[in-house]
């Protein structure tokens, strides 16, 4: 894909959508003209006739078959009204775009292509959208994977030897490295919008113009799905839900992209069967629709009879809206003497955690339950008290637990903190669900209606102190920066 071509394309459609020219529109993903031109003659309950000869094309001597499923970026597929073909000419030439007449819609319900004189392609729709075929593939039920996937139970944990050593590990690990030499590697400042960017709890960017704002994240934790679809899927959705709420816009939709092995394997089809149907239940609790989406399948090689599949990932991309940037929290701590608090649960929950994996090499346990109404009321609680102005610092409680989510606050920021609610493992690392990290200057005036809240601390220092350990910010930045530019560059 070609980012700035993608610009020029949405701006020439913004454009000519200002004007009533057009009846329907739509973009070319998976397969291309393919899908895009049988989706749209379906919905219109129409046909479609269309002249391979015109379509523009990157490389010389390409077949209609090429030409119908070339996945090539940046196009659109529009139907005109008659007459408006000139105008819409002018505007994507004025933004240096190929535009061409492809074909016409026709009442016939069939799709028909000509190429180079001939007809090359007539078939009737139906078979192709409404009335194709639909998989029900064997999948095994919840307990039947579980007993499959033979996840150890998490059984006596040993305690930590030093909190503040798993703290550095952790922090310098792939899963929760600072991510700067990729996304640096792009200008995220084109429009001078961008008013947050990567490295926080989501991505925000000013609606030109406009005192609104868009937020956005992408979410999923994998070792949770593979111990438990069913809560993994549920959790992906509600983490992005988490993390809109932290910069304060209000969760309206989410994408996915659902990457899976092999569906023709019952345990594979389970994992897509039960991580749907978590998302599922996560989107309706929530009021957070799935508006669009994408598959990936049979991510394994056959070399190894499957035993190099991927980790089930439903990979969750969220968006909300603020009204006010404004009135926006990030992850930094503001300033010292501040109060630190928790919202929401803490139980110690160590199945299939960070911790578990990178200190004791051990992938063990249930992963965490997702109590969806507590996420919800958690969740616009946090935005009720940005909103007010309450809090001066939000971070979202995921991978890794408090201890980590501190330390990223104390990083972005400089400031450190000392902690007086956090003295083992479970209370610093565990990974329960629907958790906030807030800090108020004016904490006697938070009144938490029935949620949970435990202040945990204060923000001061150049360390994150707690019972028996201290680690300088200057050790934490050093281990979460190493990672990628040691591998990337070594």
């Amino acid at each position: 894909g070609d980012p700035f071509t993608e610009k020029l394309l949405i701006e020439a459609c913004l454009e000519l959508m200002a004007t009533d020219a057009i009846v329907a529109i739509q973009d070319m993903g998976a397969a291309g003209l393919t899908s895009s031109s049988v989706e749209m003659a379906t919905n219109g309950k129409a046909g479609i006739i269309l002249d391979m000869d015109k379509v523009p094309c990157r490389e010389e001597g390409m077949t209609p078959y090429e030409m119908m499923l070339s996945e090539s970026q940046e196009r659109m597929l529009m139907v005109l009204k008659p007459g408006k073909e000139p105008m819409a000419e002018a505007i994507f030439k004025k933004w240096e775009l190929d535009f061409a007449v492809i074909g016409e819609v026709t009442d016939t319900g069939h799709m028909v292509l000509t190429f180079q004189g001939e007809t090359v392609c007539d078939i009737p729709l139906g078979p192709l959208a409404e009335d194709a075929p639909l998989y029900d593939r064997p999948a095994l039920s919840l307990a039947d994977y579980k007993a499959w996937a033979n996840v150890p139970p998490l059984g006596t944990v040993a305690e930590s030897a030093d909190l503040g050593a798993d703290l550095v590990k952790l922090i310098g690990c792939p899963d929760l490295a600072n991510r700067r030499w990729i996304f640096e590697q792009y200008d995220s400042q084109v429009g001078a919008d961008t008013l947050q960017k990567s490295g926080g709890d989501a991505a925000v960017v000013r609606i030109h113009g406009t005192q609104k704002a868009l937020a956005m994240s992408t979410d999923c934790s994998p070792r949770y799905c593979y111990a438990d679809p069913y809560e993994g899927g549920k959790q992906a959705v509600a983490e992005t839900f988490r993390n809109i709420c932290a910069v304060g816009a209000r969760p309206l939709a989410i994408t996915n992209c659902l990457n899976f092995a092999n569906p023709q394997r019952p345990e594979i089809m389970a994992q897509i069967v039960h991580a749907l149907d978590g998302m599922g239940d996560a989107c309706r609790a929530l009021d957070y629709p799935i508006v669009s989406g994408n598959v990936s399948l049979y991510n394994e090689s056959k070399a190894t009879g499957g035993g190099s599949a991927i980790l089930p990932t439903p990979a969750i991309g969220g968006v909300g809206l603020m009204l006010d940037h404004e009135v926006m929290a990030t992850i930094p701590f503001k300033a010292e003497g501040e109060a630190i608090f928790v919202i929401g649960q803490n139980n110690g929950h160590l199945g299939q955690s960070l911790w578990l994996r990178e200190i004791h090499g051990l992938e063990a346990g249930e992963a965490p339950k997702v109590d969806l109404a507590a996420e919800r009321r958690h969740g616009e609680f946090v935005r009720e008290l940005i909103a007010q102005g309450k809090v001066s610092a939000v971070h979202d409680v995921s991978d890794g637990g408090l201890l980590v989510a501190l330390a990223e606050m104390a990083m972005s920021s400089g400031i450190g903190c000392q902690l007086e609610e956090i003295g083992d493992q479970f209370t610093a690392f565990g990974e329960d669900q629907g958790r906030y990290i807030v800090t108020s200057a004016v904490a006697d005036t938070i009144q938490a209606a029935g949620i949970p809240m435990t202040r945990i601390g204060t923000t001061g220092g150049n360390a994150v102190f707690g019972p028996g350990f201290s680690v300088p910010i200057a050790t934490l930045r050093e281990a979460n920066e190493a990672f990628f530019r040691d591998w990337m560059e070594g």
